[in-house]
């Protein structure tokens, strides 16, 4: 088996410094547009003694930020849940991972995995707040980055109540939309929340499921909740009897997927349409044009999670995709139209300009693996932008040998020019084993970056991230 992705094994190595400084090593030029704060999470602590985890989505959380004014700094913290301190004082794994099971490890309340809080990160309401996997959030300080608790909506929901790690945040208005998944052999439901912008619970609704379906993502409009339902089944069984949440998934094809739409101003469903055998982790926007809905999702032959492990020899069977667009008749419940873009590399971490979210936005960017469709372990080496008014025209960073790109990419806007901006994405070099976060211009990504951001000490490949820009 071919290695595309010599030295990768030494990201997941790494000892963690939490640190707080000023860059000094800075090749290129910082666009002067850029002010405010960039906020990464991802998972970054894989062994405790002699225990390591196998997957990806095992490792503990820490957020990392960038605070770009007349100076860059740079902070990253450990998101101190109360599964991080346990087992910090106990010196070793406590809780069951999503790819990883040790003897006598448990789960909360008996049917839960203990979030690790390391996907994904969002500034919402006057507060940070760090997202994991099914799990409540936990609420940092904006400043610091130390823990304050878990973040329970005024005591709304608690610590079994499913709530995903990708909640969408309608910047018009200051809300929050998420959903979660409640898991059951007889009647499996989709809770839809919807939250005010001081933090309030506006609704709590329940969509009933074909199924114990796993999702990830989901995507808002300015009216609908747009869900890729996947055949990627659950089976409560194999977790209650020791196994993980890895191994209680099964890909299900023959069932089908379908595109669940629910009004967002009440939370009813009002559409469920069959889409094919697909599997979508990622999507990327939706928005309605001309008295349709249009989504867009990156569209993969397969799950990804078994490719996440095990560590460190990741995607060594990665399937293909492609990003997809989907023109909806919501009201015929039928799908009038499906484009796509010939990018077939694996592409995950899609985002777009976060200021066309919800509205007709034609540019995104994604992270690829040059390697796709060769049998070998891989990671992500290309950074993409591509357009749905040309989608046969791809532009494409692709990263020299030993160096690797983590963090979904994020744009930020020039405020002075609405075709200008700049993608921020991480850069990690495992032949010298260092970390940089790379500035791209957002149009001309295959250019290189125009700058690089090099930290004292490495840190990890993270999963999402944001822009916060100085009011």
């Amino acid at each position: 088996m071919t290695d595309f992705a010599p030295n990768i094994e030494r990201v997941f190595s790494l000892d963690h410094h939490e640190e707080s400084y000023v860059i000094e090593e800075i090749e290129g030029d910082v666009p002067q547009f850029i002010r405010g704060t960039y906020y990464l999470n991802g998972p970054a602590r894989f062994a405790r003694q002699n225990l390591r985890y196998r997957h990806w989505l095992d490792g503990d959380g820490m957020v990392c930020t960038l605070r770009f004014g007349d100076q860059v700094g740079f902070a990253n913290r450990f998101v101190r849940s109360d599964k991080f301190l346990a087992e910090e004082e106990a010196n070793r794994p406590l809780f069951r991972a999503f790819g990883t099971a040790f003897d006598g490890d448990q789960l909360v309340r008996g049917i839960a995995l203990a979030t690790p809080a390391n996907v994904s990160v969002h500034p919402w309401a006057g507060r940070l707040l760090a997202f994991g996997e099914q799990g409540l959030p936990w609420e940092l300080d904006a400043n610091t980055l130390e823990t304050r608790g878990q973040f329970t909506f005024g005591g709304n929901l608690n610590a079994i109540s499913p709530f995903s790690a990708h909640p969408r945040i309608d910047h018009s208005t200051g809300e929050m939309f998420n959903f979660g998944v409640s898991f059951s052999a007889r009647r499996s439901r989709l809770n839809l929340y919807r939250f005010d912008d001081g933090g309030g619970l506006v609704y709590r609704r329940r969509l009933d499921l074909d199924g114990p379906c796993s999702m990830h993502d989901f995507a808002l409009s300015g009216r609908h909740m747009v869900f890729y339902v996947n055949p990627y089944i659950l089976d409560m069984q194999v977790l209650m009897q020791g196994g993980t949440l890895m191994e209680s998934l099964s890909w299900e094809p023959e069932r089908g997927s379908r595109m669940l739409i629910a009004g967002r101003e009440k939370g009813d469903q009002q559409g469920s349409i069959p889409i094919g055998q697909g599997y979508c982790l990622h999507l990327i926007n939706a928005f309605e044009a001309d008295g349709r809905l249009v989504v867009d999702a990156l569209e993969l032959d397969r799950p990804v999670y078994d490719q996440y492990q095990v560590i460190p020899d990741l995607f060594t069977e990665v399937g293909g995709g492609q990003p997809v667009r989907y023109i909806v008749d919501v009201e015929g419940g039928e799908v009038i139209e499906k484009r796509q873009i010939d990018y077939r590399l694996a592409p995950d971490f899609a985002a777009v300009d976060s200021g066309r979210a919800m509205l007709p936005c034609d540019d995104f960017w994604m992270l690829g693996i040059s390697a796709a469709g060769h049998s070998g372990r891989k990671f992500f080496d290309q950074l993409v932008r591509a357009d749905w008014s040309n989608p046969g025209l791809l532009d494409v960073y692709q990263a020299p040998e030993n160096h690797y790109l983590g963090g979904e990419p994020v744009f930020i806007c020039d405020p002075n020019d609405d075709r200008s901006g700049a993608i921020i994405c991480q850069l990690f070099d495992a032949e010298l084993v260092t970390s940089a976060f790379a500035i791209f211009d957002a149009f001309d990504v295959g250019r290189g970056p125009q700058a690089l951001l090099y930290l004292r000490n490495p840190v990890r490949l993270g999963f999402h991230a944001v822009f916060s820009a100085v009011s």
